[in-house]
């Protein structure tokens, strides 16, 4: 593949919730360019940005593909990303690796949903050109001027400027007025081949008032423009097409396109739009990274300077190792080479640099500054590492993974496979870092937490088909603890005579409770020797055990005072052992006579929602037995603080979801343990005890 030079490539990439037609339009892009010689859909699985089996199965995209394709002399590097919330980290990871985007809306009826206002927030993150493309209206009861109205209602400090106008309307839209040129472009079947005309009668007066405002908008990036505009002079095409590139990498307005991924409308001009509008690596300017003192350095999309590299996203793969996709952002990467893994301070070696189309690669010689690729079979690299030069180190910033909103217990669904599920896990991992794991000492579950039940379906049918790995997802155990409320003094006795040599020990104990969180303490207050010295630590021993296995529910005990004050023993029959059983049966039967009672664990939620949504969630908050800490107001929004029993939020995300239209999000962490309700803990001690028989 021939190389490129930097002020020839342009990175896009496209967003926007899912559903709203985002790899459709990609796929028209690459067929009207040659990239594919025919054009991919979505629907029955012939997508060639959607490769992955399970997007072909469910229809939509999980996670970013990236392409590239060829329009006047320019190198157009796509990357197609996930709308689906659970997967938006994978978008946002991939924004950073681009240099513009475009939003795509769908003119079916709904509106824009939360994903769509979370990712024009990334871009916003990143200062990146935008650029929206309003689809399917071909699609009945679509509509342009009410998906415009919108995006201007959605993202209100944005000025969007309407570049077309549709000609026609659900079946009948077949083009579009290009305001610039003045002329009407129509299609004809599925080849894209077009043909220019004048403006229809029907348009002409709504093409004149439209292309006025969209001048009044591209002339106030030029104030030579803007004098020519008030004297009344006529603006050419050429200068309109200047303001417009100006204007677009400047942020000053976002240019709105028409298309139809079905129809094969569009894509030509959006791609004129890429290549002539959006910026260049050159024109997105210096990127800043810190070197190996952690001091700011300034990055130049410079072939000669030190290589400069990020891995936005890594793929794993059971038969072809891991595929990492790079930003070039200063340098170059070259195959049959070697780099510096800042971040892992580890040398890599470069086998093969390679160019992606979905999963088909071809191969290249060198990346240049600017460039996005892919390199094969890395042994330490993953994504958010940086490439350097040795002796030069520097690293790039990355975006740090939100904190997973659901937890499940994972279990093998095949008996033996624990060790298959555990590596296949592992390696699930190394490509979505959205994903973790961890075994719950208390439960010795392995959790398994993501950013929903979606999410973790699709993870463990990718782990399946990779791996072979089976898995069952189930709600983890609550991690109970057993504690006291009163004070008693036992008798722990064990006497067993066997024909020879018996067992014996007799001990009598004090407990009491400590206060929350103090633990637990054994106390030896035996005098005259009542307890030889040797069989003490036994007793505390036997406590300790019988603490561990719980009493009243199977769960730990926790926060007593154990003092064992008195007891027998005899010459022959005593043992450590005949000590530990001693113990373990008095704290069992002393615990009974001291109030015995639940902890469960309580968690401090932070939940952020728009203003219209708080009466509900506080509401709901409530419900879920939560105390509600404090509101803090956040410009149109509310910060709300509560503790929450775990045992009430453990499926929360959905539930939040479908209060606030998706627009609410939470965090939680663990803050303490309190005493469960009397008539909820009757019903866990029983569900307890019936699980203990069935064992």
């Amino acid at each position: 593949m021939k190389k490129y030079e930097v002020s020839k490539i342009r990175n896009v990439a496209f967003i926007g919730q899912g559903g709203c037609g985002k790899t459709s339009l990609a796929e028209t892009l690459l067929f009207a360019t040659g990239v594919t010689t025919r054009l991919g859909r979505v629907d029955d699985g012939t997508s060639v940005l959607d490769f992955e089996p399970e997007e072909k199965s469910h229809h939509f995209t999980i996670s970013s593909s990236l392409a590239f394709a060829e329009h006047k002399k320019h190198k157009v590097n796509l990357i197609d990303t996930p709308g689906y919330d659970v997967f938006l980290f994978d978008a946002q990871t991939s924004l950073q690796a681009t240099d513009a985007a475009v939003l795509v809306v769908s003119a079916e009826p709904g509106g824009l949903k939360f994903e769509s206002e979370k990712l024009w927030g990334y871009c916003e993150g990143f200062a990146l050109p935008r650029a929206a493309v309003i689809t399917k209206l071909d699609k009945e009861n679509s509509s342009f001027d009410t998906a415009l109205g919108a995006l201007r209602e959605a993202f209100p400090d944005a000025s969007f400027v309407p570049m077309h106008l549709p000609i026609g309307a659900e079946d009948a839209f077949v083009g579009y007025v290009d305001l610039i040129s003045q002329q009407a472009i129509t299609f004809a079947g599925e080849d894209g081949k077009s043909s220019t005309g004048p403006v229809p009668a029907d348009l002409v007066d709504a093409a004149a008032s439209a292309r006025e405002a969209m001048i009044e908008s591209l002339v106030e990036t030029n104030d030579t423009l803007m004098e020519k505009y008030f004297d009344g002079q006529e603006i050419s095409a050429a200068e309109l097409g200047t303001a417009l590139a100006a204007g677009t990498v400047a942020r000053q307005f976002v240019p709105v396109l028409v298309a139809s991924a079905t129809k094969n409308i569009g894509a030509v001009a959006l791609l004129d739009l890429i290549t002539d509008a959006f910026p260049s690596p050159l024109d997105r300017g210096p990127v800043v990274a810190l070197n190996a003192e952690g001091e700011s350095v300034t990055l130049l999309p410079e072939e000669d300077a030190p290589l400069a590299a990020l891995v936005f996203k890594t793929i794993s793969d059971p038969f072809a190792g891991k595929l990492n996709l790079i930003r070039v952002f200063s340098g170059a990467l070259c195959s049959d080479s070697s780099v510096w893994n800042a971040t892992k301070q580890s040398e890599e070696r470069i086998g093969q640099v390679v160019g992606l189309v979905g999963k088909d690669t071809k191969p290249l010689d060198v990346a240049v500054p600017g460039d996005i690729v892919s390199v094969p079979k890395l042994k330490v690299t993953s994504c958010g590492d940086t490439f350097s030069v040795k002796g030069k180190t520097i690293t790039l910033p990355v975006c740090e993974p939100p904190e997973p909103l659901v937890t499940y217990a994972t279990y093998a669904k095949i008996k033996g496979e624990e060790e298959k599920m555990g590596q296949g896990l592992k390696r699930m991992r190394e490509e979505d870092p959205t994903l973790r794991t961890g075994r719950e000492p208390q439960t010795h579950e392995l959790l398994v937490s993501g950013m929903g039940k979606l999410h973790l379906n699709i993870v463990l049918e990718r782990m399946k088909r990779k791996y072979g790995a089976d898995v069952d997802l189930r709600l983890p155990k609550i991690p109970y603890r057993e504690t006291i409320k009163g004070s008693t003094k036992v008798q722990g006795r064990h006497k067993k005579q066997t024909g020879g040599r018996g067992q014996f020990a007799d001990t009598w104990i004090e407990i009491k409770p400590r206060p929350r969180g103090e633990g637990y303490l054994f106390v030896d207050k035996v005098v005259g020797g009542a307890i030889p010295r040797q069989f003490i630590p036994a007793v505390d021993a036997g406590v300790r055990d019988r603490m561990a296995r719980g009493v009243i529910a199977g769960y730990p005990v926790v926060d007593v005072e154990v003092a064992l004050v008195d007891g027998k023993y005899h010459d022959v029959d005593s043992s450590e052992m005949a000590f530990k059983i001693a113990g373990s049966v008095g704290f069992k039967k002393g615990v009974v006579e001291c109030k015995p009672t639940l902890l469960e664990p309580i968690y401090e939620i932070t939940v952020t929602v728009p203003d219209a949504h708080l009466g509900d969630v506080i509401g709901d908050l409530n419900s879920r037995r939560g105390r509600v800490l404090g509101m803090d107001p956040q410009r149109g929004k509310q910060q709300i603080r509560a503790h929450v029993p775990l045992a009430e939020v453990q499926e929360y995300a959905p539930d939040l979801r479908s209060m606030t239209s998706g627009r609410g999000t939470y965090t939680m962490q663990y803050d303490h343990y309190e005493e469960v309700p009397a008539q909820l803990a009757e019903k866990i001690i029983a569900a307890a005890q019936v699980d203990e028989d069935e064992d």
